[in-house]
């Protein structure tokens, strides 16, 4: 029976046009317009928004992928549709994503609106994103600015990187002025001034520019900074 659902689950997707790699730049700012798509997979829906047009899909015959579904691997009926969209997203195995609340928080934030200022899914920036995901996840306080969470963390080298830690740009002149939260292989979630909350990569051409350190919260950190 086990069998039979995995077959089923890998037709569905196989033959779901929303898989097609999103064609895009990051070389291309133009401002995000607000978008009725919600399909992802079929049956399974990131909302309100949709992925980073930086960021392409991964082809389904990747190995990670294709190792998730086989009817050999070990998978387990626990998995649920979560996981699986964002294995997809993130091209890795589906066993991989085991923190369920911190995919959670992403899926109930993605496509909310970059807003300078913000601290809701009506619009939020960087920082406050930031902030919101690491105490709600994590329960780690944040100072409100990112070159002050940048104060408060050990900077770490983007190949020593882990999930949840921080991960800081210098886009402008005045030194550290974008922060998101690394996922893992290279991903991580950002309120993106021109796409809002999505999952971009650091081998994109514009962030491996602009990356200036990984951050990993000290143990004393405290949300002083606000």
């Amino acid at each position: 029976m086990r069998c039979i659902s995995v077959i089923i689950i890998i037709i569905s997707i196989s033959s779901c046009t929303a898989l097609k790699p999103v064609i895009g730049s990051s070389a291309n700012h133009a401002p995000l317009q607000g978008s009725s798509q919600t399909g992802f997979i079929e049956n399974i829906s990131i909302s309100p928004g949709q992925p980073d047009k930086d960021f392409t899909l991964p082809p389904l015959h990747n190995t990670a992928v294709v190792n998730t579904f086989s009817v050999q691997s070990n998978i387990s009926e626990a998995f649920i549709p979560i996981q699986f969209k964002y294995a997809i997203l993130m091209d890795v195995p589906v066993e991989a994503l085991d923190n369920l609340k911190l995919f959670a928080f992403i899926d109930d934030w993605y496509g909310a609106p970059y807003h300078f200022g913000g601290s809701s899914k009506t619009g939020v920036d960087c920082s406050a994103f930031s902030c919101n995901l690491m105490t709600t996840v994590f329960g780690i306080g944040l100072p409100r600015m990112a070159k002050d969470q940048f104060q408060v963390c050990e900077h770490v080298k983007r190949d020593d990187l882990e999930e949840g830690d921080l991960v800081f740009f210098h886009t402008t002149r005045k030194g550290i002025s974008h922060v998101g939260v690394y996922l893992g292989n290279n991903k991580f979630v950002h309120a993106s001034l021109n796409y809002g909350v999505t999952i971009s990569d650091l081998t994109d051409s514009y962030y491996a520019r602009a990356f200036r350190s990984g951050g990993r919260v000290r143990e004393n950190a405290t949300a002083s900074g606000n």
